[in-house]
């Protein structure tokens, strides 16, 4: 390699960093130096510039959220202040684990953060739960200087968080991080240093988040290492003018036998047969030379059998297992050679660890040379191998208490063929229940990898809960469209777990975009034909839309049937389907039968110790009480809007304020109720929550009437009733928005039909004379 040419190509674009992205693309072949090479770049400018690295073969470095954690962890102790991407951070940590209080212990770089820091200490050890609202509210308490406070508590892109959908909060932490590393590069520039682009994948969009991290980083130097030359200009033709590539070729052959020589090979034959066969890669010179060899090598593969006939038949075998695994440590190491019957002592494991191709990968980890690997992998049998990939999923079920475990435990578990479809899914909920959306994102990576390659193929039952797994990460994030694109029309495996599990996903997506027709007959198909657990959110969810159809006799006997097959330990599903009683209840203006359910979700949510279901209770005591308790509902729905606000349950605040609003309405104080509606439509709309807005313009409707505003009464009357037809949902409210009309005046043609057709498809709980009567009382109660 022409190391001085790479060095001064480097220098050329450390000279060109300005006001746009540079990128050195460093190219070639496994082995031949592009590692080495980054590390000499960085440690030519550690003076001069801030240096920040990624290793991309270190799984936990191919998270877009992870990577940018690693990066603001280095770039933090070089004296960059990241006080917006950390509040950044921590409001997508929140949304990723939405059970979990923010704490010093789970957050990854709290004691290296000073807004972080400040937050938590004027919580004063009250747990908390990251919205961007209640962390900038928390930080008002510290001791930031008051000019810091306000610029943070102006930045509009912070204040919009909350209401972000997930793909694009993400994207919003990205921006945040290049902002702040502007902020603090002037007269400071930096460099980046990429390395193995390879491991992200060849799946296009595996490399999106790079791309736009790059795309941002317009004051530094961004330096990536891959075999290939990136192909950005495919996505955008001005990756042509900022990136430059260098490939690296082999050593000349006069550097391949001075460095042979430097490594005390003397025997002027072997190193010329070493250096012809080595092709020019330091790597397979570097083994070489460790190895001492003697012999004639003719070959790279020789050149590495050399390698192992000068280590003990011990360390061979160590060396043959580990290239099995991607990333091990000591007590890993003592649990392999364990199963292996070879000793497993701490003077074996100095002896590995040494070798220069066993690398650090933090926490005590190694990992192999990704060569080195494939070469002692090769001279293993498959029988071995797969017997390797038992031992390892047996040591790593044994430490899956974490995300991270998990994923290696299936990993194995995947080549050692002992994982069933239906394990596969339980291990993915685990994931799930810990909060790791993204450790959720790596095990699928690995699975896919499997899938396409020969062990995989050919496995429907894996390849069906490969495209459940996929499709339930994007309903964490509440992605309706990349979940409809995840699940086309077309028949599901109702019988399986995984594809009843896919359908109900499916289900979801059309639910979240408003065809609730639809997602209600697949939620029905899973019920009818499905016997396994994924049947209870099946009949969770279907009964909640028979209720918001008003079909409330009928969601009330589906989810008395789902209880009934309930496990007694799920005291959150229970609690479900309590709260989705109290719910036909409330529509049913059966307020004190509503009440009484309530309180039975209340004591399940508290047994089960969640959050967010004490949350949503909030938001619908609020509701109840705007009917039966105005002056109490008024409090109570600002507790409710205070405790969503602080959960980032944009819909649920919106929610909120509507029953405000109710409350302020019927206790005659209009101006203060129109605020509140106004704040209601206004989180309703950033939730894009269709239904809750219809509801809050048809109390708007209401709030006209009282005010003697009939056009204004007509108006909103007519727009609630276009959503909720759009959406399917609430018949009982287009009954209202009718009788509205016909006391201003304003009869509307398409609201009458609709509220005809609405009326006899009702199904009440008791009869229609009864839902009438109490529908007729409160009404006039609500209008004055």
């Amino acid at each position: 390699m022409d190391r001085e040419a790479a060095f001064e190509a480097f220098e050329e674009e450390l000279s060109r960093i300005g006001r746009e992205p540079r990128v050195l693309n460093i190219t070639g072949v496994g082995g031949i130096g592009k590692s080495r090479l980054l590390r000499e770049f960085g440690e030519r400018v550690k003076e001069s510039h801030r240096i920040a690295s990624l290793d991309l073969q270190v799984p936990a470095h191919r998270q877009q959220e992870d990577a940018l954690a690693v990066l603001r962890m280095e770039l933090g102790g070089q004296g960059v202040r990241f006080d917006r991407y950390d509040i950044a951070y921590a409001v997508l940590w929140q949304r990723l684990h939405p059970h979990l209080a923010l704490t010093r212990a789970e957050l990854p770089f709290v004691e290296h953060s000073e807004v972080l820091t400040e937050v938590l200490d004027a919580a004063a050890g009250v747990p908390i739960f990251g919205t961007a609202v209640g962390l900038l509210k928390l930080l008002e308490k510290g001791n930031s200087s008051r000019k810091h406070r306000r610029r943070l508590r102006e930045n509009q892109i912070l204040r919009q968080l909350d209401t972000l959908p997930g793909a694009a909060l993400v994207d919003a932490v990205t921006f945040m991080f290049a902002e702040d590393l502007r902020a603090c590069s002037e007269g400071e520039p930096y460099v980046i240093l990429v390395d193995a682009y390879e491991a992200l994948g060849r799946t296009p969009g595996d490399d999106a988040w790079l791309r736009d991290l790059a795309a941002q980083l317009d004051r530094g130097l961004t330096v990536i290492a891959s075999r290939e030359r990136l192909s950005w200009d495919v996505h955008d033709e001005d990756w042509r003018r900022v990136v430059r590539e260098f490939p690296v070729e082999g050593l000349p052959m006069e550097a391949r036998l001075e460095l042979l020589t430097d490594g005390g090979m003397s025997d002027p034959v072997h190193r010329h047969v070493i250096a012809q066969a080595s092709t020019g890669l330091p790597f397979y010179l570097h083994l070489a030379t460790e190895s001492q060899a003697d012999g004639h090598a003719i070959s790279q593969d020789e050149i590495a059998q050399r390698f192992l006939q000068h280590v003990t038949a011990e360390e061979r075998r160590y060396l043959q297992l580990l290239s099995v695994t991607r990333t091990f440590d000591y007590e890993l190491f003592r649990g392999l050679a364990a199963a292996f019957h070879l000793p497993g002592g701490r003077l074996a494991w100095e002896g590995l660890i040494a070798y220069s191709f066993v690398y650090p990968a933090g926490d005590g980890c190694f990992h192999l040379h990704q060569l080195m690997a494939e070469m002692l992998r090769a001279r293993l049998s498959p029988e071995m191998i797969d017997e390797a990939h038992r031992a390892l999923h047996e040591l790593w079920s044994m430490r899956a208490d974490d995300p991270a475990g998990i994923r290696e435990l299936v990993l194995h578990g995947l080549h050692a063929h002992a994982l069933t479809a239906n394990q596969l899914l339980v291990y993915a909920d685990r994931i799930t229940a810990r909060g790791g959306a993204r450790g959720i994102t790596g095990l699928m990576s690995d699975l896919r990898a499997y899938l396409d390659g020969p062990e995989g193929a050919d496995n429907p039952a894996l390849e069906e809960a490969a495209a459940c797994l996929a499709a339930e990460a994007a309903v964490l994030l509440g992605d309706a469209d990349r979940i409809n694109e995840l699940t086309p029309n077309a028949p599901w495996r109702l019988g399986t777990e995984p594809g009843a599990r896919l359908a109900v996903a499916a289900a979801h997506g059309r639910r979240i975009a408003g065809q609730t027709a639809r997602a209600l007959q697949i939620y029905s198909d899973v019920l009818a034909v499905h016997s396994g657990p994924a049947r209870r959110p099946a009949g969770l969810w279907a009964a909640d839309l028979h209720m918001a159809q008003g079909r409330f006799r009928r969601a009330f006997e589906l989810a008395e049937q789902v209880t009934r097959e309930c496990p007694d330990d799920d005291l959150v599903l229970q609690g479900d389907l309590a709260r989705l009683r109290h719910l036909a209840l409330r529509f049913s203006y059966d307020f004190s039968a509503a009440e009484w359910h309530l309180r039975e979700a209340a004591q399940h949510y508290e047994q089960a110790q969640t959050i967010i279901g004490t949350a949503l209770v909030a938001t619908n005591r609020a509701e109840l009480l705007a009917w039966t308790d105005p002056f109490a509902a008024v409090a109570a729905a600002k507790e409710a809007v205070e405790v969503n606000s602080e959960l980032g349950a944009i819909h649920e605040v919106g929610k909120a304020y509507s029953a405000l609003g109710q409350a302020l309405l019927m206790l005659g104080r209009h101006a203060e109720a129109a605020e509140a509606l106004d704040a209601a439509c206004s989180a309703l709309e950033k939730a894009r929550y269709r239904s809750g807005r219809a509801r809050a313009e048809l109390l708007r409707a209401c709030l006209h009437l009282r005010r003697g505003e009939l056009d204004g009464v007509a108006a909103s009357a007519r727009w609630a009733v276009d959503e909720l037809l759009g959406v399917e949902v609430y018949p009982t409210l287009i009954v209202v928005a009718d009788h509205l009309l016909e006391l201003v005046n304003r009869p509307d043609e398409r609201v009458r039909a609709a509220a005809r057709r609405a009326w006899p498809a009702i199904e009440p709980i008791d009869s229609h004379d009864a839902l009438e009567d109490r529908m007729t009382h409160y009404l006039r109660r609500l209008l004055g």
